[in-house]
């Protein structure tokens, strides 16, 4: 007799609200470097749901009203923090200059999206 698969997580995909298609493809194609998977409206004129993909980390970003409130907050753990610093701060965005800071949980760079979302990369010692 065979068991049946225990649950397993694959991913957790965050969901951020926005409210602009160009200032979000601004910040987050332009700035941070993601590039569109999917997009998806259910008819012209309608809110825009979209994924934006970049080194495995996936968000959806949505214009519907009821799919998140703006200002989350996303903590993503990450490797490489500090080259992706360096490449923000050379891009030298005019709404957003990331410092990279020293916690006591690792090096993170904390980004704030023109809907008052903020995603925290950061870096944890002992995490590969």
């Amino acid at each position: 007799m065979t068991s049946p698969e225990e649950p397993r997580f694959l991913a957790a995909i965050p969901v951020l609200r926005s409210f602009d298609e160009g200032k979000a493809r601004e910040f987050y194609c332009g700035f941070l470097g993601f590039s569109v998977t999917f997009q998806h409206r259910f008819a012209p004129g309608l809110p825009l749901y979209f994924e934006v993909e970049r080194a495995g980390l996936r968000l959806h970003l949505s214009e519907h009203h009821g799919d998140a409130c703006p200002g989350a907050t996303v903590f993503v753990p990450m490797r490489g923090v500090a080259a992706f610093h360096a490449e923000l701060s050379a891009q030298r965005y005019a709404f957003n200059r990331p410092g990279l800071e020293e916690l006591p949980w690792g090096m993170q760079v904390e980004v704030i999206d023109p809907f008052g979302n903020r995603i925290r990369f950061c870096e944890r010692p002992g995490e590969g």
